[in-house]
């Protein structure tokens, strides 16, 4: 999956319009547009900057890292969600969302 497709993607995840997530990262919504069309590549700083703000790494939404890793996680995800709802999976993913935010944020404190 390349970056723009990536940047889509988790946009759409987070259920936010380009505008949203322009200003988000304190981009015009024209650029954003361009990116997210395939049209432009980012600096490295706005890559960065869109990598925090999804809580991905550059590398991944670079298109750098295999898929594996997500894969692994899908597969998890859908072992433990059979038999819920559309309703109760939506809720259970963006628990885990969460959750996986939070213990990054706990291993980034323990490397200081």
């Amino acid at each position: 999956m390349e970056f723009s497709e990536r940047l889509k993607s988790l946009r759409l995840k987070a259920k936010l319009t380009q505008t949203e997530v322009a200003e988000k990262v304190g981009v015009s919504q024209p650029q954003y547009a361009r990116w997210e069309a395939g049209k432009r590549k980012p600096t490295s700083e706005t890559l960065q900057k869109f990598a925090d703000f999804f809580g991905v790494s550059m590398d991944y939404l670079a298109g750098k890292k295999e898929d594996d890793e997500l894969a692994n996680v899908e597969l998890l995800f859908r072992m433990t969600s059979d038999g819920l709802t559309e309703e109760e999976k939506a809720i259970f993913r963006e628990e885990l969302i969460e959750f996986m935010k939070e213990r990054k944020k706990e291993f980034e404190r323990d490397k200081k």
